[in-house]
């Protein structure tokens, strides 16, 4: 049996992106793994560990027995000590090591798609114990692949796909949470408007409004008079949206008018991955 087509751009988007990945490191020597990324506490080698450790969840390996070091000041939650555990137990390997795995890992997970008879609503084990339908667990890695291959892209001054097919599925993402946002988050005033004008590899405007009951809905249509529009690149919202910048840092970059509390309150809310 092949791949059910609701899973079919998962599998492209991720494969995409961890060929990206691949091609990325495999020309680092040993100091550029320790460079910087934008990822808060991970160097390249950290994100590369975390793709490497989540794929092989995917896969169905048992996680590493490690204990983490008391000292990581960027872990905070059970999440975050959940996503750290598969990093950590690799921060010592070396730059064949890491690429060895990578590429491997890369096989195996490939092997697996060619051969996935499941039904997107087929569950799947998920972080912490949690049960997650094989749709969003590959939406899911679609999604975390794209974002850390950009996270690489900016720590080795490689800037590109910001239009891939994972570009694609991270836009979708962040727009089905952008209500909750603007009117959860932000508290946007009752029967208010707020438009997203987003320019660049991706082109959207988007906008959501608030009900008289306070609840948010998403419209592709312009609307007249709205309480706030915020106008950015595509590569600056990806940032914001995946808490990679503050908005602060990148004001340059971001045009807004209309109430400025309420601009401020959606900026603050702008961050929604962990």
């Amino acid at each position: 049996m092949s791949l059910h087509p609701t899973l079919q751009p998962y599998a492209d988007a991720w494969t995409h992106a961890v060929d990206a990945i691949a091609e990325l490191v495999a020309p680092l020597v040993e100091g550029e793994w320790n460079r910087r990324t934008p990822c808060p506490g991970w160097s390249v080698r950290d994100v590369v560990s975390h793709v490497i450790g989540m794929d092989c969840e995917m896969l169905g390996d048992p996680r590493p027995i490690h204990t983490l070091p008391r000292d990581l000041y960027h872990v905070r939650t059970e999440h975050q000590r959940y996503m750290e555990m598969q990093v950590d137990a690799r921060r010592h390997h070396t730059a064949p090591e890491m690429t060895s795995e990578l590429e491997y890992t890369i096989i195996r997970r490939n092997r697996q798609l060619r051969n996935e008879s499941r039904q997107p609503d087929h569950k799947v084990r998920g972080p912490l114990g949690t049960e997650l339908t094989l749709e969003q667990a590959m939406r899911n890695r679609a999604f975390d692949t794209w974002v850390h291959e950009q996270d690489l892209r900016a720590a080795l001054g490689l800037p590109g796909n910001l239009d891939s097919p994972g570009a694609y599925i991270v836009r979708d993402e962040l727009l089905s949470v952008l209500p909750k946002v603007v009117a959860e988050d932000a508290q946007a005033p009752r029967s208010s408007a707020v438009v997203l004008d987003v320019h660049g590899p991706l082109e959207f405007i988007r906008t959501v409004r608030v009900d008289i009951q306070g609840r948010g809905t998403l419209e592709t249509s312009p609307a007249l008079g709205p309480a706030a529009t915020l106008t950015l690149d595509w590569e600056t919202y990806v940032r914001l949206a995946c808490g990679r910048v503050t908005a602060d840092t990148v004001a340059d970059r971001i045009k807004a008018e209309g109430d400025p509390h309420l601009i401020a309150a959606i900026l603050h809310a702008f961050a929604v991955t962990v």
